[in-house]
């Protein structure tokens, strides 16, 4: 089974930033879509971005456009999210979603989510 390993939560001010980084702790056949997910206090898990690692292609929520960026590096499996001018409304703990096939026999893609990494701002 995936597991996929967050980094780089933790606490930072006001407009500061900080970068989070998602791995995964196998190797992996193929890969559909990797994205960032965050959920806050007393809220409902919600998406903030989504990249192709084939195309490069990205979207993201109205909410960080402009703030935020997703990008990947294909060697390594990885996928990270730098977060610039961050606001308190950010505080949540984030998780990363790739929708895969671990091995060549798979016959359709799955979800595999990370436990999620911290994310406070504060002043």
């Amino acid at each position: 089974q995936v597991q996929l390993v967050e980094s780089g939560g933790g606490l930072v001010q006001p407009g500061g930033s900080l970068r989070l980084s998602c791995a995964a702790s196998t190797r992996i056949y193929s890969i559909h879509a990797m994205g960032w997910y965050r959920q806050g206090p007393g809220k409902e898990r919600e998406w903030v971005a989504t990249i192709t690692p084939n195309s490069g292609s990205t979207t993201y929520a109205d909410s960080v456009k402009g703030r935020f960026t997703i990008s990947r590096d294909n060697a390594k499996n990885t996928v990270s999210l730098q977060m610039n001018s961050l606001k308190p409304e950010d505080s949540a703990v984030y998780y990363c979603k790739w929708v895969a096939r671990q091995y060549t026999t798979d016959s359709r893609p799955r979800e595999f989510w990370g436990q999620g990494t911290q994310v406070t701002v504060s002043s």
